[in-house]
């Protein structure tokens, strides 16, 4: 029985209750904010019409209650998250831009979040939190109509914000560029701890697998490739095990279409949410067990300018299923 499913990543812009402090630099929600907030991003939602919705920056998960409660589409959806985690110092609640899953079919376990890096991977001697993501990534096993499962991880990489020290600024050019360089070792990092979690993955057990969210970079980046494995090494037959592949690029016929952006600043446009997927989707593996069958990109928003709405596009990938053995 062929199936197709429906997945997209979200990036919803500081999804937060009202009145809730969030950056020194960016006012609390007012109750109209909010209530805007959570009517656009219903709205948003609906228009996405997916099985499987990866979220980013979500700072409370009854706010995301709210948007899919006036949705259409996902008032009796699953959703999966975590609040954000104590202060390790304190042990005081904190605010921290988390992740969410919102799914319309069945999960076959519970949610999991990968706090803690894998054995062997780390940040350099003195940086903070040297030991974990800033986002933890979320895995949910997703289970189709036919009762094969579909793992899906919802990610978000380190931004490229200069990771200013000790009230630096970007006065001074160098300790600019330094704090440049902290980002990008935190976001490489992240890669390399990512694909550490993947492979394991693959050694565990072999299945479709995809991987969504905002990689705050280009798929082309090292960071991406980092994630998505290139240029691994495989014996003959097993020239795709354990990488995966944008699927923009292996939609078939390739059909690319124009406005595949979802970040625009200053005139300038980039992708940097990404939907990969596994081998069991690529056209070319012997072990394919569906195809990807188009990419959309909702943006038209970005050019609104509306306060309510995130700064990010939403992407929207629709995988085929081929018949089970």
């Amino acid at each position: 029985m062929q199936q197709e499913i429906r997945f997209a990543t979200f990036n919803v812009c500081n999804l937060s209750q009202p009145g809730a402090k969030l950056y020194d630099n960016l006012a609390p929600l007012t109750e109209e904010q909010y209530k805007a907030k959570v009517a656009w991003t219903a709205h948003q939602l609906d228009e996405l019409d997916a099985d499987i919705i990866g979220l980013q920056e979500i700072f409370s998960l009854s706010a995301l209650r709210d948007a899919m409660s006036q949705s259409k589409r996902y008032r009796d959806a699953i959703l999966a998250g975590f609040e954000p985690p104590p202060d390790p110092v304190t042990g005081a609640a904190r605010l921290t831009p988390e992740l969410a899953l919102i799914s319309r079919l069945p999960l076959a376990a519970p949610a999991q979040a990968y706090i803690m890096f894998p054995q062997g991977v780390a940040l350099p001697e003195g940086s903070r939190d040297a030991d974990r993501f800033a986002r933890a990534p979320l895995h949910a096993q997703v289970v189709l109509a036919d009762e094969r499962i579909i793992d899906v991880i919802v990610v978000h990489l380190k931004s490229k914000r200069p990771d200013y020290r000790n009230g630096d600024t970007g006065d001074d050019p160098m300790l600019h560029a330094q704090a440049n360089l902290r980002s990008l070792i935190r976001r490489g990092t992240e890669a390399v701890a990512l694909r550490a979690l993947l492979s394991a993955m693959d050694k565990e057990q072999r299945r479709p697998r995809v991987v969504l969210g905002d990689f705050n970079d280009t798929v082309d980046a090292v960071t991406t490739n980092i994630v998505m494995g290139a240029g691994a090494s495989c014996p003959p037959g097993e020239e795709f095990r354990g990488q995966f592949f944008d699927a923009r690029q292996i939609q078939s016929g390739r059909q690319f279409r124009d406005g595949g952006y979802t970040i625009a600043h200053d005139g300038h446009y980039a992708t940097i949410d990404h939907v990969l997927v596994s081998e069991e989707f690529h056209p070319s593996s012997p072990h394919a067990q569906g195809e990807v069958v188009s990419v959309a990109y909702l943006n038209d928003h970005l050019a609104q300018e509306k306060p309510e709405a995130s700064d990010h596009g939403q992407v929207l990938v629709r995988l085929r299923m081929f018949d089970r053995p």
